[in-house]
């Protein structure tokens, strides 16, 4: 019931906002190009407001950042002119900055420990560290290879909607079928065979919807941690994640963007994922103290048909 009342309410403001803004309803491209505003104004301050928001309360819950940002900006009508599509693209990896700096506020105490251990004061803060690097190579590797055929092919509405059902009845399945022990390993216990597998696990999530926090919480689960020690690795995991390819993308497109929407909504929509992002995790972490995940799975069932209901009537 939650997961319902979420969906509608994000797919709500969304929508209120672009038709706030003149853009919600169907209109031929052609007349849209004609019209089209100056670059600086496309981002307004509630658009940034806005994106901030999604991105930040979707980043770390295991229903796709990507995949809401994605229907987001067609909703909102952000980066469809031809001359900031490349520019939007690449602002919605850099506003992961808010979400980056939400974990390391939240999880200062064990980045400390992990900072021991590179140093070599902490054996098991060391051994966390070795199994955050090995889980991170294989989507980083595989991820760089099919940049482009998956921007080309996958980035859009449909597929994201597609990835959100699958997931949804997946979560649905595995919940059914599986009890999580509450007598799972710590992080302390991961190896590096485990940590590979669970990094394997995250190349899945490089289909836009699919997730990085659904595979990898779901494969820390398999590996046999615990429900809160695959959660907080997840968090971890994402950290690592988030920030090579938000400092990539910072140092190939940020002049870029900066030049299409100029600093202030930028940046204002990087500190409302701040905010937002610090709200979910905290909401996730204890939630999850209690529930399982099929919340997320009936979210992503109602979302992804309600995307594919926004498809059929001309919306997105």
């Amino acid at each position: 019931m939650v997961g319902a009342l979420v969906a509608v309410a994000i797919l709500a403001s969304l929508y209120a906002t672009a038709s706030a803004s003149g853009v919600a309803a169907p209109v031929d491209v052609g007349q849209r190009a004609a019209a089209a505003t100056p670059t600086r104004t496309e981002l307004t301050t509630s658009k940034a407001i806005v994106l901030g928001v999604v991105e930040g309360l979707t980043e770390y819950l295991p229903v796709s950042s990507t995949g809401h940002l994605t229907v987001a900006e067609r909703l909102l009508h952000v980066g469809r002119n031809k001359t900031t599509s490349a520019a939007v693209k690449s602002y919605t990896v850099i506003i992961q900055i808010g979400a980056i700096a939400a974990v390391v506020w939240l999880f200062w105490a064990r980045l400390v420990q992990l900072l021991r251990g590179l140093i070599g004061d902490d054996r098991e803060g060391r051994r966390i560290l070795v199994a955050l690097v090995v889980a991170f190579v294989p989507a980083a590797l595989v991820g760089k290879g099919l940049e482009d055929p998956i921007e080309s092919h996958l980035l859009g509405p449909f597929p994201v909607a597609v990835a959100w059902l699958v997931g949804g009845v997946f979560i649905l399945g595995f919940v059914r079928r599986r009890v999580v022990a509450t007598g799972g390993n710590g992080l302390a216990a991961l190896t590096a065979r485990q940590a590979v597998l669970i990094g394997m696990a995250q190349v899945l999530a490089l289909w836009p919807g699919t997730s990085r926090s659904l595979v990898t919480i779901v494969g820390g689960l398999l590996v046999g941690l615990s429900l809160s020690a695959a959660v907080e690795f997840s968090f971890l995991l994402g950290l690592g994640t988030l920030t090579a390819a938000t400092g990539y993308e910072l140092l190939r497109h940020g002049n870029q963007v900066r030049d299409a929407f100029g600093l202030a909504a930028p940046a204002l929509g990087v500190v409302v994922a701040f905010v937002t992002a610090v709200a979910a995790v905290k909401w996730m972490v204890a939630y999850l103290n209690r529930h399982d995940l099929a919340i997320f799975g009936w979210y992503r069932i109602l979302i992804g048909v309600a995307t594919l209901t926004l498809l059929g009537v001309g919306v997105l």
